[in-house]
């Protein structure tokens, strides 16, 4: 017989709930096959097997909470662990984490890797990269509890930073007492909204933040993307938007300014090599962050595509687990909603987040000293000072603004 346990799907995941089971006891599964699906603090996932045989028993029903590495289910057949995760629907706007933008594959001699110890002097079993990630970080193992077989520490186990846990600074906070009638109506928190609260509270708590904002010309944009469009409308091509030129200059900006697209690593700054851009996406219950990546290779047509089809499949669930980790610099965009400038939080391990207002109409003085209508955009920089300069986030967003004033650079 083998147990299929409840997997780890996340970096911050400690128990699933079961929202459906696609098989029942007596049922044959074979690799591939959709066995349930589970809700996690950042998506639901479809668990999918991949190994052969037949399910002997259901031990969760459909709602069940269950931790991290509890059985679910028994099978008679399999030689492997039964459970795989595809992600399939919502996740959060911190979703993304820095272990998955660590994937050089690790010797178990590198001779950067020791084995890790615990404060008593006892080893602590862990894979290298593991290990690789913990020294980044500056994570102690001995305090980290193993998911991985044996109890061993995996990847995934890593906090993302040494400081104090986010479940225990939430809960240290003190509790602050709603009053609340029969009128109103009070909604337990799901895993997302529970996730977005702890992560963003560690956020604002633990990542010093300085803003600054930046009025941009737009008027050069509008008219390009009314031109670009009016082409594509006559060859039935699909349209650009002004977040696609967006996304274009700001992930070539990150390029040329490294400390933008990095993070603080404890006692180290990572700079990230390719520029995995994170589009904040609204979905129903929250928001999600799927990545664009190497997005400064891309061309406008290939990034507008490219953010196009995560859209679409995040609003239908149909997001991938590895399609919104190992982003390195977020892009937040609230001017279809007709807001002019707003300050985002910070997207964990991330050092930066690029908030993005409204083009709106305004009298500007332009270069003849006279008074004219102009379309003016506010591009807004939130950083952590730890791993960003005051001077750093001012060239970055000057940066941007030029390619944007000037937008025929962005088709080459």
């Amino acid at each position: 017989m083998t147990q299929i346990t409840m997997p780890k799907l996340s970096d911050t995941m400690l128990e699933g709930t079961l929202i459906k089971w696609h098989k029942k006891a007596g049922d044959k599964v074979s690799v591939g096959d959709v066995i349930a699906d589970v809700e996690t603090d950042k998506a639901t996932m479809e668990m999918e097997a991949f190994d052969d045989g037949l399910i002997t028993e259901i031990l969760i029903p459909e709602g069940g909470v269950v931790k991290v590495g509890e059985p679910i289910a028994n099978m008679e057949g399999g030689k492997k662990s039964l459970t795989k995760s595809v992600a399939s629907a919502t996740t959060v706007a911190s979703a993304t984490t820095a272990a998955s933008a660590t994937t050089a594959a690790i010797s178990p001699t590198d001779p950067k890797i020791k084995p890790a110890a615990s404060s008593h002097g006892s080893r602590v079993k862990a894979s290298p990269l593991a290990k690789k990630i913990a020294l980044e970080r500056g994570v102690d193992l001995s305090a980290v509890q193993g998911t991985g077989p044996g109890g061993r520490i995996v990847a995934v186990d890593v906090p993302a930073t040494a400081s104090t846990p986010q479940r225990a600074l939430s809960a240290a906070a003190p509790r602050i007492e709603v009053p609340f009638s029969d009128n109103d109506t009070k909604t337990p928190l799901s895993g997302m909204r529970r996730t977005i609260a702890e992560r963003l509270l560690a956020s604002k708590t633990q990542i010093p933040h300085f803003y600054l904002s930046m009025e941009i010309d737009a008027s050069p944009l509008a008219k390009l993307r009314k031109e670009l469009n009016a082409a594509a409308e006559a060859d039935a091509a699909p349209k650009v938007t002004v977040n696609d030129f967006i996304l274009l200059a700001a992930a070539r900006a990150a390029k040329q300014h490294p400390r933008v697209n990095a993070a603080f690593a404890g006692d180290s700054i990572v700079e990230y090599g390719s520029v995995n851009l994170s589009v904040a996406i609204a979905v129903e219950g929250g928001l999600i962050t799927p990545v664009i990546r190497d997005a400064q290779k891309l061309s406008l047509r290939e990034i507008s595509a490219a953010v196009k089809d995560l859209a679409v499949r995040a609003r239908s669930k149909k997001i991938k687990l590895e399609e919104y980790q190992g982003g390195t610099l977020t892009i937040s965009n609230l001017g279809a909603y007709g807001v002019e400038s707003f300050y985002a939080i910070i997207n964990p391990p991330q050092a930066a987040i690029l908030a993005v207002g409204a083009i709106v109409k305004k009298p500007v003085v332009n270069a003849h000293d006279q008074i004219v209508v102009g379309q003016r955009m506010t591009i807004s920089l939130s950083g952590d000072h730890r791993v960003v300069d005051g001077a750093a986030g001012a060239e970055f967003l000057a940066t941007i603004r030029k390619s944007l004033e000037s937008p025929t650079t962005l088709l080459f």
